[in-house]
């Protein structure tokens, strides 16, 4: 049986990461060649539906894949454990951080949408909800995102991946909890300490929406914006994110 999870790196600070609506654990790139296993242990996760798990059922809720990462921390025997997530993967993220209150030591999120999901109108929805079933609709999302041209294979593989790796089911269903993310009370004053990071050409998760969000719910939020990036930093500039991240979680 496939594991469930990507391990990489053995060092004290230990750190899960929760991908996106098109990625899954073997959809970081390059990104985990470049972070520092001596100093951090990285488990990139899959969840339901997505890579080695896209038999396994389920929910397929935010709240349920922040569960499923507890429940991954606690197997490895992890007391404290920092949290990465790349964007619907911030909202799982800040369930997890809700679900185990004391243990989690920083948050990071990559594009990540907030506590309020994503503002779409009608149009918006129609494209993103049909993406279930239509790989048109993906490629058209992820060219989109990028926010800037972008090479035909690069959208090809990005879409390819995410029909490889996840069930029609698991990421129609997902999108409904992410997109219509309605927490931010719950999060609002948390004293976690936060880094956003945001690809300087997304235009769906953009610099000012995550002023408004993240960087009002949480006190000890910071932002740093990635130049030549898009909505997939760990694909696009993956040494200038991987500094992001070890940069902010090495601050202990």
């Amino acid at each position: 049986m496939a594991s469930s999870h990507v391990l990489v790196g053995s060092g004290s600070h230990r750190v899960l990461a929760l991908h996106g609506w098109f990625g899954s654990a073997l959809g970081w790139g390059s990104l985990p060649d470049y972070l520092d296993g001596s100093r951090y242990t990285y488990a990139f996760m899959d969840l339901r539906g997505y890579g080695s798990r896209k038999q396994v059922s389920g929910d397929f809720t935010m709240e349920e894949a922040a569960a499923d990462a507890v429940a991954l921390a606690d197997e490895f025997g992890w007391d404290r454990f920092s949290l990465v997530g790349h964007s619907m993967g911030g909202v799982a993220i800040q369930h997890a951080a809700l679900q185990a209150p004391g243990r989690v030591r920083r948050l990071v999120g990559i594009n990540p949408v907030p506590a309020t999901g994503v503002p779409l109108d009608a149009d918006g929805w129609a494209l993103f909800s049909g993406a279930a079933t239509s790989s048109d609709n993906r490629a058209a999302i992820i060219s989109f995102s990028t926010g800037a041209p972008s090479s035909s294979a690069f959208v090809t593989s990005v879409t390819q991946h995410s029909l490889d790796n996840s069930t029609v089911e698991a990421f129609g269903s997902y999108l409904r909890s992410w997109a219509k993310a309605d927490f931010a009370e719950r999060v609002r004053g948390s004293q976690t300490p936060v880094k956003v990071i945001v690809g300087e050409n997304d235009p769906a998760l953009p610099e000012r929406l995550m002023q408004e969000t993240w960087l009002t719910f949480y006190p000890n939020a910071e932002m740093e914006v990635l130049r030549g990036a898009g909505h997939y930093p760990m694909l696009e500039t993956p040494v200038a994110l991987a500094a992001c991240i070890e940069d902010f979680l090495g601050r202990e």
